[in-house]
């Protein structure tokens, strides 16, 4: 995946980045679709899954940051009951050039994950994300401690 550092003002001025980053996102989304999924009906209790798919979350990289989304603390809540996946989410920004295709992309992954039946993966903007959700390992990561 690529990693493409730009601010907020380089973004506004230019709708290419805004562009090939969605495409990038689409084109990811696709390739985990395509790519084999496992076999769906392993029964695995509901606390092992919501580890595994944590596991599946720290595999996936803001398109823009070089860290992964859970230790960004894009991730709000995890819920898994019977093997369904439902997950709230946000982004940094609302601006954010993936927000049509990333959600999409976060589901299709965790879809992929053993035990998974169904994923759900709403985009949502309250509380905003700041860099108060970064984990220690995110922090050490972007030399913020």
């Amino acid at each position: 995946m690529k990693h493409v550092n730009i601010d907020a003002e380089q973004q506004a001025r230019s709708p290419i980045v805004k562009v090939s980053l969605e495409e990038d996102m689409l084109q990811r989304t696709k390739e985990i679709e395509a790519s084999e999924a496992p076999a769906q009906d392993i029964e695995i209790d509901d606390s092992t899954l919501a580890a595994n798919v944590i596991d599946a979350l720290r595999e996936i990289y803001d398109p823009e940051i070089p860290v992964n989304i859970y230790d960004l603390g894009l991730i709000y809540k995890i819920q898994i009951e019977k093997g369904d996946a439902e997950i709230d989410m946000t982004l940094t920004t609302p601006g954010c050039p993936v927000a049509q295709s990333f959600p999409g992309m976060v589901e299709s992954s965790i879809r992929k994950v053993p035990g998974v039946k169904s994923a759900k993966v709403e985009l949502v903007w309250d509380p905003p994300w700041t860099q108060d959700q970064l984990t220690e390992e995110a922090r050490l990561q972007l030399g913020l401690i």
